[in-house]
């Protein structure tokens, strides 16, 4: 049964950032996962692996959870999905107050649902470009952006990234951007640059796919204070950072900024199903408001019922486990076993966010993926994980304890020291 799937999935099956010509060699097979509890993950043998980068930076509380599990059925025996265009639904209503409530005494009071991380990016930059057309200033047609951003791949929130790889064939498409460095780069716009400004996009306190590089502390805040005192819409993907990742609920918390927009997906549903949310403020839909107005924009699951469900359950979770209570105890044991990995020659850095972490080896030549040869090593070890070019990404979901925190670092501690003695 398992070889027959296998030969169908090289048959019919393309996979995202994969090279499809190694992977469909007849000697390749598959990883096929099909079971997963807490922070484990089993294959078609039956091995089990720690998830130790959350299922690409989404699963939250672990593997079937039971309060997941039971709020997504509960949705299942009432309805599963119905049109959220000219229509409405309590879950929907419910998780709105809900992830309104995490920012309290926040001017963001509104919550625009889509579908996952590109489609939140989308919702909050065409937000930001139609309020300003419609509402005097339609010289506002620009976004700036920063080096090395990510921001997904549908075609304009790739436009505001800042790593050609992942813009496919070219880079002359989508928004008017400007893009800059870093925060002193600021000063060097000319005047007419920063009159044309709509909106300024960051991914805070992280880069995930620059390979997890840190802004330096008060980053985040002053471009905080240059959009205010510009009148420039600040735009936070907080797609990866959400949810507790960073040690906060939300990682603009730390440095004590409210953005126009906050850009949610991923974690949203504790990592079961995809969904994702744009927070505004009430200034921004007012200005949407009038005769013949609306945001043209959405989605045929928008507010998902199982997807709201889901976020729901998740956010019952992390008030019955006391969820961010146990985070600062698990950062520092985090710390603690990063530091040991310094001990390996070939590790270069090591760039740590809370419970998210880049470990850089090298300096290799990028051809050898030494990075991809070190994450295949770690399998044998039991963790899964991907790299982003040689830099391996460490991020667990937040529920792992102090013993599967050992087995991490020991695995990955083998194959990097494996992989670089080959």
């Amino acid at each position: 049964m398992i070889q027959t799937l296998l030969q169908l999935e090289k048959r019919h099956l393309w996979h995202p950032f994969t090279p499809m010509q190694a992977w469909c060699e007849e000697a390749h097979e598959p990883l096929m996962l099909v079971s997963g509890q807490g922070s484990y993950l089993k294959d078609q043998h039956g091995r089990e692996y720690l998830d130790g980068n959350s299922s690409i930076w989404t699963n939250i509380h672990g593997h079937s959870h039971p309060t997941i599990h039971n709020a997504i059925r509960a949705q299942l025996e009432k309805i599963s999905h119905t049109s959220f265009l000219g229509f409405t639904h309590e879950p929907a209503i419910q998780l709105g107050k809900a992830l309104v409530d995490l920012l309290p005494g926040s001017a963001l009071s509104r919550v625009f649902y889509s579908d996952n991380g590109s489609t939140a990016i989308e919702s909050a930059i065409r937000m930001t470009l139609q309020y300003w057309k419609q509402n005097e200033h339609p010289e506002r047609d620009t976004i700036l952006a920063f080096d090395r951003a990510y921001h997904g791949d549908t075609l304009g929130a790739a436009s505001v990234g800042g790593i050609p790889i992942f813009k496919g064939s070219g880079n002359d498409f989508g928004y008017r951007v400007v893009r800059v460095p870093n925060l002193e780069a600021l000063d060097a716009l000319s005047v007419d640059e920063v009159s044309r400004l709509a909106g300024v996009i960051l991914e805070p306190l992280i880069q995930g796919s620059a390979g997890m590089r840190l802004w330096p502390k008060g980053m985040l805040k002053g471009l905080s204070q240059w959009c205010q005192q510009r009148d420039v819409f600040l735009i936070l993907d907080e797609v990866m950072t959400g949810f507790g990742r960073t040690g906060s609920m939300f990682a603009c918390q730390q440095e004590g900024v409210i953005p126009d927009f906050l850009c949610l997906a991923k974690g949203i549903t504790g990592g079961y199903l995809p969904l994702a949310a744009t927070l505004t403020t009430e200034r921004v839909f007012e200005g949407f408001l009038g005769a013949g107005r609306a945001f043209y924009y959405g989605h045929s699951y928008t507010a998902n019922q199982l997807g709201c469900a889901a976020a729901l359950g998740s956010l019952q979770v992390f008030r019955e486990e006391g969820t961010m209570e146990t985070l600062s105890a698990k950062t520092a044991s985090f710390t603690q076993h990063l530091e040991t990995l310094r001990e390996i020659p070939a590790v270069m850095d090591i760039r740590q966010c809370g419970l998210i972490a880049g470990v850089e080896i090298g300096p290799y030549a990028p051809e050898l993926l030494m990075g991809v040869k070190a994450c295949l090593a770690a399998r044998k070890y039991g963790l899964l994980t991907r790299p982003v070019v040689d830099t391996i990404v460490l991020m667990p979901p937040l529920n792992i304890s102090e013993t599967e925190l050992e087995a991490m670092f020991s695995a990955i501690r083998h194959a990097i020291t494996e992989v670089i003695a080959q």
